[in-house]
């Protein structure tokens, strides 16, 4: 069954871009992800549908007000700015999996620290 995931950044553009590349790397390694692109003023129209949200690192002033947002069952992740930036859809992608447990060990990545930062 195929995982929804919705990216969002402050108008869509930048999450737009990231998408594609995502997508890109979804098809090479063979996951069944649907990978949307929206802005976040967009999110409440989708977050009943969503299996996992990324968030740009640029909203990470706003992340925990995002997160509720949305149901408790959705991952919710705070994209990393090294792969961010360079609209890296494959480390986007090890990202998530990560976060969704998906590579057997369940590895989580330490969003506290990066919120404190």
């Amino acid at each position: 069954m195929a995982k929804n995931i919705l990216l969002i950044c402050g108008s869509g553009a930048s999450s737009g871009f990231m998408a594609a590349n995502m997508r890109k790397a979804v098809k090479k390694e063979g996951l069944d992800y649907k990978i949307k692109a929206r802005s976040e003023a967009e999110l409440s129209d989708y977050a009943d549908e969503i299996d996992a949200l990324m968030v740009g690192p640029h909203l990470k002033a706003e992340f925990n007000a995002i997160k509720s947002r949305v149901p408790e069952n959705v991952v919710v992740i705070l994209m990393r700015p090294d792969y961010y930036a360079i609209l890296d859809g494959q480390g986007a992608i090890a990202h998530l999996r990560a976060e969704l447990g998906q590579y057997g060990v369940l590895m989580k990545f330490d969003y506290w620290s990066v919120l404190n930062e």
